[in-house]
């Protein structure tokens, strides 16, 4: 449908910082061709739909920044439940790669990630799939990539990996997490590029290159190899980088510097440049992401359920750094969806003791971080990380990515301002429609032609498979 007029709705926000988040006055929108054509009070053309959005809060669609789909089968494994991100790693990624040995169990993997995200109001997923290795008897990238396809979101592949064995998680890993060498990688993220990148602003499909930890994944010669191919490709790069404490006190020992200061020594900073988590930055990172434009994707939930801390985004966003939001892997974080995330992250921040005695805004602890500013970093914060110029706000001339939530539940009931409820009331909020590129991917809260039921017995079975 490429004519259509969203009507009615009791709030639209439109990504954007300060004043200019709420639409003030006429809140319908209209839809041409893909791409947004007027917001204001209109009324419907000869030959558009109106979809009645009466009652209801339009959100630009979720951008979320950092995934790992293949571990969507991989949730609440009781031998990592408890454990920090180093043993962790140990004992269920790596290990449990064996099981990801045949394309069916990928592909039911990212379709119940993408299906959740969907259902959340997401309409762009950078997965950082570094499931490849020697001899892979089917087509990874081309596997993720049809099934957002088939769902019609927006996706980016991240394309990981490593060339060497890692000394501190993979002693004991299956032949599924071998490395690749460093040819074999290059080779691999080229490939991609010719077949799926797309440069342009509104870009359906695009390739970044996303070693999977540039401090233990690769050899330090190896990346500003890694870096220069992929800036002659046009593409950009992402990786891990300060998830722990542990992380850090090994790059010191090792490398006598921070990790972030390792990265840039190697051509790994820049406004083409996002790592994920970047919990433990002091204060000159953070200047040093500033300055160079460095970006952050920002795990709340996963950050605190392997215990790795909170990370500093207030202070990154008053210093302008390109901060984003992202759910990480189902296997840290088992509510990988989108509204989960930004209700984690507006009460995270606002809890940490840290905010207020650093005096990030006038106020102290409650001003850390408002509800807009979620909005923000996980709609046009996620854009400007990716470089997708052409979404992440709902403004005249952008693609009409965007979720239009009802509010019909009863945590809902009594709010005095309704447009804050998908971030501040948690719990996922109906969708009425969630639109990628002025198509319907989510209609009445259901994902039109997908059979959950069957979905579900095949993420089971296969899961079932795992425990026998």
């Amino acid at each position: 449908m490429n004519d259509l007029l969203i009507r009615g709705a009791a709030h639209l926000w439109t990504g954007l910082r300060g004043e200019a988040m709420r639409v003030r006055g006429g809140t319908d929108l209209r839809v041409r061709n893909g791409r947004i054509e007027a917001i204001g009070t209109l009324a419907p053309e000869a030959g558009e739909r109106v979809l009645d959005a009466s009652g209801c809060v339009v959100y630009p669609g979720w951008v979320n920044t950092h995934h790992h789909l293949f571990q969507s089968l991989l949730k609440g494994i009781p031998a990592g439940i408890g454990l920090a991100l180093v043993p962790w790693l140990s004992a269920v990624p790596v290990p449990y790669r064996r099981w990801f040995d045949h394309e069916e169990a990928l592909r039911v993997a990212a379709r119940v990630g993408l299906v959740e995200l969907a259902l959340s109001g997401c309409t762009t997923v950078a997965d950082h799939q570094y499931h490849y290795y020697p001899g892979m008897p089917f087509d990874a990238s081309a596997a993720v990539f049809d099934e957002a396809a088939r769902l019609g979101l927006r996706f980016v592949l991240c394309r990981g990996g490593q060339t060497q064995t890692r000394a501190l998680t993979d002693q004991v890993a299956p032949a599924q997490s071998a490395p690749e060498t460093l040819d074999a990688f290059m080779a691999g993220v080229e490939r991609d590029v010719q077949r799926f990148h797309d440069p342009s602003p509104f870009a359906m499909r695009r390739v970044v290159s996303a070693i999977t930890t540039p401090n233990w994944s690769c050899r330090e010669d190896e990346l500003k190899i890694l870096a220069r191919q992929a800036r002659a490709l046009g593409i950009r790069l992402h990786s891990h980088l300060s998830e722990s404490h542990d992380y850090v006190r090994w790059a010191r020992e090792v490398h006598g510097c921070t990790p972030l200061q390792f990265v840039a020594e190697h051509e790994w900073v820049g406004d083409d440049v996002w790592y994920a988590h970047m919990v433990h930055l002091d204060d000159a990172e953070l200047k040093l992401c500033a300055e160079t434009g460095t970006g952050i994707a920002h795990c709340p939930q996963s950050n605190a359920r392997l215990g790795s801390g909170i990370a500093r985004i207030p202070e990154a966003l008053a210093l302008g750094v390109p901060v984003s939001l992202a759910v990480d892997g189902a296997a840290s974080n088992e509510a990988a969806d989108m509204i989960s995330e930004a209700h984690a992250c507006w009460l995270t921040h606002r809890a940490d003791p840290r905010a207020g005695a650093r005096g990030v805004q006038p106020g102290g602890l409650a001003s850390a971080i408002t509800v807009e500013d979620v909005v923000h970093i996980g709609s046009a914060g996620g854009a400007r990380v990716l470089g997708l110029g052409g979404v992440g706000t709902l403004e005249v001339g952008q693609a009409a990515d965007l979720a239009v939530y009802e509010l019909d539940q009863p945590r809902h009931f009594g709010l005095h301002d309704p447009a804050i409820a998908p971030v501040a009331s948690g719990g996922r909020p109906g969708l009425r429609a969630l639109l990628v590129q002025g198509r319907f991917v989510v209609e009445n809260d259901a994902i039109p032609g997908l059979d959950l039921a069957a979905l579900r017995r095949d993420a089971q079975r296969l899961v079932a498979g795992m425990l026998a």
